[in-house]
């Protein structure tokens, strides 16, 4: 495990496009599939990083409150799964359905929506407006594993408020930190 913090991507970046298959029901998602929602959350993350499993419970709690709120919310693992096969699409599909996940969670076997997204690590985040224009990259809060801070996901909360109410979001965002991407042999990317 190499501790990595979030690239934050630049503010303003447009939602790549990407479809990728559901790991729940074999759906192919992509940004068409959120139209008409007013804010689109883009999770990266993965079954097995600690920093993951940290927050997974206000993962779940996050798509339960926002599925009310009318956000769209992914979540994609990029993992490679020959080296990490506890983050196989099936073990995923196990970890949604454990933890009750009302939003989609795709499996990017390519590792390009992880790439231009320039995620880095897991879980990070990236929220995009109804322009679909990138408003918030960084961290979920101020909690890591054993540093003994509560898991509220205050600063994606905040973020996500403010759009929802047409407010600016803060520029002041931290970054997120975690477990690195478990990038495919030959496909590091040089970010």
């Amino acid at each position: 495990m190499a501790l990595k913090d979030s690239t934050m991507l630049p503010l303003g970046t447009s939602l790549p496009h990407f479809e990728l298959p559901d790991v729940g029901t074999g759906h192919v998602i992509s940004p068409e599939s959120f139209a008409g929602k007013p804010a689109i959350l883009v999770m990266c993350i993965c079954r097995h990083c600690p920093y993951v499993v940290h927050v997974q419970e206000e993962l779940a709690k996050l798509g339960r409150d926002y599925q009310k709120k009318n956000v769209g919310i992914v979540a994609i693992s990029s993992n490679d799964v020959k080296n990490y096969p506890q983050d196989s699409p099936a073990r995923l599909k196990e970890m949604a359905e454990k933890l009750d996940f009302r939003f989609p969670y795709c499996y990017d076997e390519s590792q390009e929506v992880a790439k231009a997204l320039t995620a880095a690590c897991t879980p990070d985040f990236f929220v995009f407006n109804e322009e679909r224009k990138l408003v918030y990259r960084g961290q979920l809060d101020d909690s890591r594993p054993g540093n003994g801070k509560p898991v509220t996901g205050r600063d994606l909360r905040t973020a996500l408020e403010a759009v929802l109410d047409g407010k600016p979001v803060s520029v002041e965002q931290k970054p997120s930190a975690g477990c690195n991407i478990k990038w495919k042999t030959g496909n590091e990317p040089d970010y």
